[in-house]
């Protein structure tokens, strides 16, 4: 079996490959292919990768490329984890919206409409290169934002899924403070991607016991951290937002604080440099601590699971995966692309069945489906005009001065990347 990550030279990747090293039973990959622009990235993690495999008995081996469409040749799975721009992109998404008072965020509001600006196209060259040099390859997405990612990529035909460590993140949290496995967890995960609540947490599968009211009451603080928000909203809601819904609920409070530190971008660029001098040492064979807090924490198991359900001979599997809605949330096109529980195997996802939501959640859902519509329309078609409806359309903007403020700063911030703009 071959993998290909593009964007190999992802300080993510080793935590990746230590996935595939240590679950090789699940996923048995005969050639992994790290593939990326970036020379001198690819062979520090290339290196790494290789000495990670070797001190797990993987007889796999790790290759490098810079070439995309020789290393996807012949792939049975192609992993997407791009950053168009880099850190630095991303330090401007988290910047100048915070100029026009609204939340600097690389996946929400204007800083999110301007990473699937420069994003779509990108992927989408890359998917059509995948698709003739590889046209059985399954596209596994972890590029965000995903939920639009995947939407242009299903859209334009790929057999794509989008992947987020967020629910398997909750998945391992909530087991460990139940005192269960993991396996034993099942999630009713419901939203778009990084817009989702949990609204049960059940013992053994979809129709077990719900143990979300005793989580909360025993744990309801320790969750509360975790999130960001007050205890007392979980109380309210009786159920458990995602984090990314902090930026809803607590909007002005999240600016404020925004305002008066570091960015996110500041402190993961200064972790990269640090991360990839421990990369280059030659006696280094594992994931180094550090990696933990660079974030994506569960995503090489995430990964490997899906990748092995889609690819492997062990039968159909449940998993939380962005993909096309199909009637799953009925107040939904059918085409819009929702973070929910899928049955999983070599067809690819069907979505199971959902708990009703109440208009709390479908309304907020509604709404940001609508802007995902007009931010996809005009990453595939850009001019301005679009792009300032996808921001009015936002329910973190809505407003018309605040619309035309963040289109000219996202546009004058964004040219090298649009040749439209």
């Amino acid at each position: 079996m071959k993998l290909a990550v593009v964007g190999g030279g992802s300080t993510y990747t080793p935590e990746l490959i230590d996935g595939f090293a240590r679950l090789r039973d699940t996923l048995p990959v005969g050639e992994l292919v790290l593939i990326d622009p970036a020379t001198d990235r690819l062979e520090l993690i290339g290196g790494l990768a290789r000495r990670i495999f070797a001190r797990q008995g993987h007889p796999g081996r790790v290759t490098t490329t810079t070439d995309l469409d020789a290393g996807v040749d012949g792939a049975d799975a192609v992993l997407l984890q791009l950053r168009i721009g880099g850190q630095a992109a991303r330090l401007q998404d988290e910047t100048w919206p915070l100029e026009c008072g609204c939340v600097g965020q690389e996946t929400t509001g204007a800083g999110g409409l301007a990473k699937a600006l420069r994003t779509v196209p990108v992927v989408l060259d890359i998917a059509e290169r995948v698709r003739r040099a590889s046209p059985d390859a399954w596209i596994i997405d972890f590029t965000n934002p995903v939920g639009i990612v995947t939407r242009a990529l299903l859209q334009a035909g790929h057999k794509a899924v989008g992947l987020c460590n967020v629910a398997i993140g909750f998945q391992r949290k909530f087991a460990a403070l139940l005192d269960l496995a993991p396996a034993d967890i099942h999630l009713d995960h419901v939203g778009l991607n990084h817009l989702t609540w949990e609204l049960g947490v059940r013992r053994g599968g979809p129709d077990g016991e719900d143990l979300l009211p005793r989580l909360l009451a025993a744990h309801g603080e320790a969750i509360a951290g975790d999130v960001r928000l007050p205890r007392a909203v979980l109380d309210r809601l009786g159920v458990v937002p995602s984090y990314y819904l902090r930026y809803f609920y607590a909007h002005d409070q999240v600016v404020r604080e925004l305002g008066t530190k570091p960015s996110r971008a500041a402190e993961v660029a200064a972790m990269e440099r640090e991360l990839l001098a421990l990369y280059g040492d030659p006696a280094l064979d594992e994931k180094p601590a550090l990696l933990a807090k660079r974030g994506g924490a569960f995503y090489s198991e995430a990964a490997v699971d899906l990748a092995a359900s889609l690819l492997a001979d062990g039968g159909p599997a449940v998993q939380v995966v962005n993909t096309y809605n199909n009637g799953t949330l009925p107040f939904l096109p059918d085409d819009a692309v929702v973070e929910v529980q899928a049955r999983i195997d070599a067809s690819g996802p069907r979505p199971l069945a959902v708990p009703r939501l109440d208009p709390l959640h479908s309304g907020l859902i509604s709404h940001v489906t609508a802007y995902e519509d007009l931010a996809l329309d005009a990453a595939l078609r850009g001019g301005r005009e679009r792009v300032f409806e996808a921001l009015l359309a936002h329910p973190l903007v809505g407003q018309f001065d605040l619309a035309e403020g963040l289109t000219d700063r996202l546009l004058a911030h964004n040219k090298e990347h649009l040749p439209w703009a």
